[in-house]
Order: C-alpha cells, then sequence, then structure tokens
C-alpha cells in the first residue's frame, strides 16, 4: 500500500518537473532575442522574471522531492 501511494507521488513529481522545466525560458533568447529585445523591455520583461523565478522555485521543489521518493523506493524494494 505504502509503494503504491509512493509510486503515485514519484510519477506526479515526475510530470510536474517535466511541466516546470518546460515552461521555464531559455537563458539565451538566441537569434529571436536579437531580433525582438527591444520589444521585450518595452513590453514588460519584468512578469517574464517572475513567472521564471517561480517556475525555478518550482522545479527545485519537485526535484527535490523526485530525489526523496527515488531513495525511498529504491529502498523500499
Amino acid at each position: 500500500m505504502m509503494t503504491s501511494a509512493l509510486v503515485v507521488l514519484h510519477v506526479l513529481l515526475c510530470l510536474g518537473l517535466i511541466a516546470t522545466v518546460l515552461l521555464q525560458s531559455g537563458r539565451s533568447a538566441g537569434f529571436s532575442g536579437v531580433i525582438a529585445g527591444g520589444a521585450e523591455t518595452l513590453f514588460g520583461r519584468r512578469k517574464k522574471k517572475k513567472l521564471d523565478r517561480l517556475f525555478a522555485q518550482i522545479s527545485v521543489v519537485c526535484a527535490v522531492g523526485f530525489l526523496i521518493t527515488s531513495l525511498a523506493l529504491t529502498v523500499l524494494r
């Protein structure tokens, strides 16, 4: 019973980690950032930074939870 609950939690953490990593913007915008770089400063880059910070924190929490559940599942099996 406990193993099943840990597996479900592990899968949910895995999906959450994947989603938050994919929702984060890249460190460098590449060629499109060169072209549209001025528009980002005019139209509010701050909102995006706050979202990136939030996604980064959520991904850290999911990663730590994923690590803990991985270790727990290894010990229990």
